[in-house]
C-alpha cells in the first residue's frame, strides 16, 4: 500500500480505538483505506407497478442500474447522472432504500428506489445492451438468484407492497 497523497510506502501503526491503520511517514498521517461507494437503483415507473432491469454488454444477467459515486459527489447527484447515462431517463424522485456490501466489486452500495416515466424513450449508451420494463414477477425471474441485485429487488419489492 502506498500513499494517495505523496506515493511514500504505508506502514502499519497502532492508533487507539481503531487498531493497525496505515501510515505515511513522510506525510506524518493515518491514511485509511480508500473504499468506494457506488448507487444501486430498482426504477420503478410512475404508479410502481413496474421495474427497469438492464443487461450489460456481453452479460447473461439482468441487473438493476448502477454506477459509483465520483469523488465530490453525493450520492443524490448520482442517481440522475447515472440513470440518464445509462438510459436517458430522468430520475424524477427518489427515495433511499438500504444498503449492502458488495464483494465481488470490493464496495459498499446504496440503494434507492428511483421513479422514472416509462412512456420516455430508453436510450442505451455502450455499457448496456438491453433494457425493458418488467412487471415485480417478471424482474424476479429475470434477475440473477442469490446476487445483490436480488436482495436489493427483494427489499424494494417488499417496500412497494407494504405502501399499498
Amino acid at each position: 500500500m502506498y500513499c494517495r497523497d505523496c506515493g511514500e510506502k504505508l506502514t502499519l501503526r497502532f492508533l487507539e480505538n481503531e487498531g493497525l491503520v496505515p501510515f505515511c511517514p513522510k506525510c506524518e498521517k493515518f491514511k485509511f483505506p480508500f473504499f468506494p461507494v457506488a448507487v444501486s437503483m430498482t426504477v420503478v415507473n410512475r404508479p410502481e407497478t413496474k421495474i427497469l432491469l438492464g443487461k450489460h454488454v456481453g452479460d447473461a444477467d439482468y441487473k438493476l442500474f448502477a454506477g459509483y459515486i465520483k469523488k465530490g459527489e453525493s450520492a443524490e447527484k448520482a442517481i440522475p447522472r447515472e440513470l440518464m447515462e445509462e438510459t436517458r431517463l430522468s430520475a424524477l424522485k427518489w427515495r433511499y432504500l438500504m444498503s449492502r456490501y458488495h464483494e465481488a466489486k470490493d464496495l459498499l452500495m446504496l440503494n434507492f428506489i428511483v421513479t422514472a416515466d416509462e412512456n420516455a424513450e430508453i436510450v442505451l449508451n455502450e455499457e448496456i445492451e438491453e433494457a425493458h420494463w418488467c412487471t415485480p414477477d417478471e424482474a424476479k425471474a429475470l434477475i440473477r438468484k442469490g446476487s445483490t441485485a436480488e436482495y436489493f429487488l427483494n427489499g424494494a419489492l417488499g417496500e412497494l407492497n407494504r405502501k399499498k
